[in-house]
């Protein structure tokens, strides 16, 4: 079979795929050929179609090159979706999602560190408890302790905590869902982290469910995360919790910190009138003058920003079909 390169956004469409495998990659020349090896063994007696999606989030190696031989390989249905450039792992995996077929739908990594092997396993049981999300567990984590591992157990713990969706590891890539549900959710910054959370948004949390898996310490190159992670898991879990309560009346949020703003404001102008007007004590040079001022004019801001923000929000809905990311190339089998 000739291997061809298109600029369509949207792959053809296969029939009765069961299962799509999406596996975001970054510089991964020598992981990428050993991972397809190992997906075809461990989808070898799947016994249903399914397709492997590679999408290659603009790497500078041989990454895409070492992908592409493996195009035409008989039993193989595979599809590489090139991205123009490094856009990050949430919108790489988002453009997988975007292009799969099956109806359900498998994500891991492309690293080695997540076993293929674990997927016939996960589907059964996602159909067995009748989930919409399945979610690999690495209850015997192969990583650092203090790099990877602590704040992970931090993350995990607190992401719960605030989301009310109870997992053990939030992290996992290797995870299965209903197409029908996670294509609902649109991927956006570094989300990634909190897909249960979005999905949970979508479904009752009774729906997602966790499992134990392998994990496998990494064979080559190097992690493309450190411990500054952490600290944007921390800014995203304050965009999650906004989004989970405010998303569609963010007016709501900006609305309530006005309003209450104010009416402290108004509570110290009126003291401070009783106090002038009634009392005749001189206001002129009292802190708390400046203090009523500036809550007042802080809730007017707020009010404002509330408004504001319900018609971005709106523009949000009307325009949220709209991908973040672009595909430069698909390599696939013609």
């Amino acid at each position: 079979m000739s291997t061809t390169a298109v600029t369509e956004n949207i792959l053809p469409s296969a029939e009765a795929l069961e299962l799509s495998l999406v596996v975001p990659i970054f510089n991964e020349q020598e992981s990428v050929a050993p991972l397809i090896e190992r997906i075809v063994e461990a989808l070898a007696a799947f016994g249903a179609p399914w397709e492997l999606i590679l999408v290659d989030d603009g790497s500078t190696d041989a990454t895409i090159a070492n992908a592409r031989a493996y195009i035409g390989r008989a039993g193989l249905d595979l599809k590489i979706v090139a991205l123009q450039r490094n856009f990050g792992q949430t919108a790489a995996m988002q453009a997988g999602i975007d292009a799969a077929k099956g109806r359900l739908i498998a994500t891991l990594d492309g690293d080695l560190q997540n076993d293929p092997k674990d997927i016939p396993m996960l589907v059964a049981e996602l159909e067995r408890r009748e989930l919409d999300l399945l979610v690999g567990w690495r209850k015997n984590r192969q990583d650092g302790l203090f790099l990877r591992k602590v704040p992970s157990w931090i993350a995990n713990r607190l992401i719960g905590k605030i989301t009310g969706v109870r997992l053990h590891d939030y992290g996992c890539s290797l995870k299965i869902y209903r197409a029908s549900i996670i294509k609902q959710v649109k991927l956006m910054g570094e989300m990634h982290r909190f897909i249960p959370a979005w999905v949970a948004g979508v479904v009752p949390s009774t729906s997602i469910g966790e499992m134990p898996v392998t994990h496998h310490a990494r064979q080559y190159g190097a992690s493309k995360y450190g411990i500054s992670r952490t600290f944007r898991v921390i800014l995203d879990l304050l965009s999650v919790m906004f989004f989970m309560r405010y998303k569609a009346r963010p007016g709501h949020f900006f609305g309530s910190l006005g309003l209450g703003l104010g009416a402290l404001s108004a509570v110290i102008m009126t003291y401070l009138f009783i106090d002038k007007f009634i009392l005749g004590n001189d206001i002129g040079a009292r802190p708390m003058l400046m203090v009523g001022v500036a809550l007042l004019l802080s809730s007017v801001q707020l009010i404002t920003t509330g408004i504001l923000a319900e018609m971005i929000a709106r523009l949000y809905y009307r325009d949220e079909q709209n991908p973040n990311y672009i595909i430069g190339k698909i390599y696939k089998s013609e």
